[in-house]
């Protein structure tokens, strides 16, 4: 039991790692400049179903200041738009630019490869137990933070 232990730990360890050397390296290689966190922001700010700076700070679980700091850098780059609200002057929305969007293309492509590639490994009943196992471990991250 102590060697499934430890290989699992090694596996999550080393794929947290590779995952964002790797993606890191297939954006360079695409000429994208931006850093993985700027990129992240750009991916929060594209899923969130609420384009205001708390929730994307929220989903991002960074302070709305750490987010301004980093969204002002990507509005100067060209990536980001600041929108204010029609009814509420007060609320800011983020919006992403064109150029943001090709970007995210890129880095959406990267995630449909590493998913195919896993999801090709694996039988069909085992796919569930995979999602399921990876919920719990979810799961178990959110309690701790």
């Amino acid at each position: 039991m102590d060697d499934t232990r430890h290989t699992l730990n090694e596996l999550l360890v080393d794929l947290f790692n590779y995952i964002l050397l790797i993606e890191e390296k297939n954006l360079r290689d695409q000429g994208v400049k931006l850093s993985m966190t700027e990129v992240h922001i750009l991916e929060a700010i594209q899923k969130s179903e609420s384009n205001m700076m708390s929730a994307i700070a929220k989903r991002l679980m960074v302070t709305q200041g750490t987010l301004t700091v980093s969204t002002s850098k990507l509005v100067k780059k060209g990536y980001v738009e600041r929108v204010k609200d029609e009814k509420d002057k007060r609320i800011v929305r983020l919006t992403l630019t064109d150029k943001a969007e090709s970007i995210m293309q890129i880095h959406n492509q990267f995630h449909e490869a590493m998913i195919e590639k896993l999801l090709n490994e694996l039988e069909l009943d085992k796919e569930e137990e995979l999602i399921n196992s990876l919920k719990n471990l979810m799961k178990f991250f959110k309690e701790k933070y």
